[in-house]
């Protein structure tokens, strides 16, 4: 499982860190923990902050988070039909 987030936060920091390149990998993880909001130190910087926060960078901030898009529901009264099985999808 360890080895599929070293791949995923590798293959969404190439390109974003390549667009700052005159930064070291450092101050740039720096960089994005406060585009995320991320106040503690880098040190106690997530790779899931890193990971959701370089999927999300160059998206609309309305726009739903990856993984939680597929149980979206515009329609409130959809959803609530569909969770007690009368609307079946």
């Amino acid at each position: 499982m360890k080895c599929h987030r070293i791949d995923e936060v590798v293959e969404l920091l190439q390109p974003a860190w390549e667009s700052d390149s005159d930064l070291n990998l450092l101050q740039f993880l720096a960089k994005l923990g406060q585009e995320a909001g991320f106040e503690g130190e880098l040190k106690d910087l997530s790779d899931e902050v890193l990971i959701y926060h370089l999927k999300m960078r160059g998206s609309d901030k309305n726009e739903a988070i990856p993984g939680l898009k597929k149980d979206y529901e515009e329609d409130f009264k959809s959803a609530l039909l569909k969770a007690r099985g009368i609307i079946k999808e």
